[in-house]
């Protein structure tokens, strides 16, 4: 069957275009660059010396790695680890991760958008105060990958069967990308950006602390607005007076407080009027989001569901798959192969396995949707 001339022209670039002993992407190609030898690592390791500030963090060679690792002729050490996040199962999985609502819809955020964003702010400002930009993206990819299916509501589910509890910071820095053989300072950040947790030991790590604040609160708002849950005019006047109701103005007025006070003062933070907006609009999301009545009932029903999976697998080691089997803690075994499920494969083997209703599975899950 002859295909349209659209489908014809497309498949004709099979193998570029040839002229000088080039082959090119375009037959129009006009744009073109200085030449001279390649930009590898010790020439971005030298870039990161003469144009970082003082406190940022500098590459150095392979980074300080658990398992010792040569130095990457091409990349920094921590251009390797933001690629080897990105091209994980673990950080593709947060596609089909709760953000705020579970399995989200098209225009809803995910755990995976939600990385993506906070990466966006912290790489702002980051080149706003002159931080390590590249590590800060690193850390902001892969601060949410240690997250189980359904939100935080998975750590309230795990913490039951683990002394230590469930904290998705340091799962994902000790277990979700383990393999990975990440540098101490990105691990670091990933295991303390919850304001709860210690202090990350790097700048960076600060800066990522702050923008997953930033960006939880904005455009969790946001989804909810558009979702109907609340109206942007319900906002407070400790938030509109300072930073307005739209997601756009109020990165814009935290980012900007975030990079003027650090480098006013050397230290990440926000002056005390554009942090009270911020704690403001993070209290307003937890009472009319977080905590009202449909989430406080989806919450519990993802507990459930989670707690019910660990046991059944507890209950059926057999049907474990072979490389979550841990002979020495099959509890922990167990927790990372349910931990690293998506939303929708979770509540599809809540189905299968436990003959669950699927009328009762957190709204967003059933069928319909």
């Amino acid at each position: 069957m002859k295909g349209t001339p659209r489908r014809e022209t497309w498949a004709s670039t099979m193998g570029g275009h040839v002229d000088d002993a080039v082959v090119r992407a375009h037959t129009t190609s006009v744009a073109t660059i200085d030449t001279g030898e390649p930009l590898g690592r010790q020439a971005r390791e030298e870039v990161e010396r003469s144009t970082l500030r003082l406190g940022a963090a500098l590459s150095h060679g392979a980074g300080n790695r658990a398992i010792p690792e040569s130095p990457d002729p091409e990349r920094t050490c921590f251009e390797r680890d933001r690629d080897r996040i990105i091209h994980s199962s673990a950080f593709r999985r947060l596609a089909g991760k709760t953000q705020a609502v579970v399995y989200p819809r098209d225009h809803q955020r995910t755990r995976l958008t939600h990385a993506i964003e906070v990466a966006q702010i912290a790489r702002s400002v980051a080149a706003g105060v002159g931080a390590n930009v590249v590590l800060a993206d690193a850390i902001a990819l892969g601060h949410d990958c240690g997250h189980g299916p359904g939100g935080h509501a998975a750590e309230e589910a795990f913490d039951t069967f683990l002394p230590e509890g469930f904290d998705h910071g340091p799962w994902g820095a000790d277990v979700a990308l383990a393999s990975l053989n990440l540098c101490v300072e990105t691990l670091d950040g990933i295991r303390n950006h919850s304001w709860s947790r210690p202090a990350p030991a790097t700048i960076e790590g600060e800066i990522v602390s702050w923008a997953d604040r930033v960006g939880y609160c904005a455009h969790d708002l946001e989804d909810s607005v558009s979702a109907g849950i609340v109206r942007a005019s319900d906002l407070p006047a400790a938030v509109r007076d300072v930073c307005g109701t739209r997601r756009s103005d109020q990165l814009r007025v935290f980012v900007d407080a975030l990079v003027r006070t650090t480098c006013e003062t050397g230290q990440v933070g926000m002056d005390a009027r554009t942090a009270s907006a911020l704690a403001a609009l993070r209290r307003f999301n937890y009472e009319r989001i977080y905590t009202r009545p449909e989430s406080l009932d989806q919450w519990r029903a993802v507990v459930e569901v989670l707690q019910s999976l660990v046991g059944w697998y507890l209950e059926h080691p057999a049907s474990l798959p072979l490389d979550y089997h841990d002979e020495e803690d099959p509890v922990r075994g167990v927790i990372t192969y349910v931990a690293g499920m998506t939303d929708r494969f979770a509540f599809d083997a809540a189905v299968e396995l436990l003959g669950w209703n699927p009328d009762k599975l957190p709204r967003g899950i059933g069928h319909g949707v």
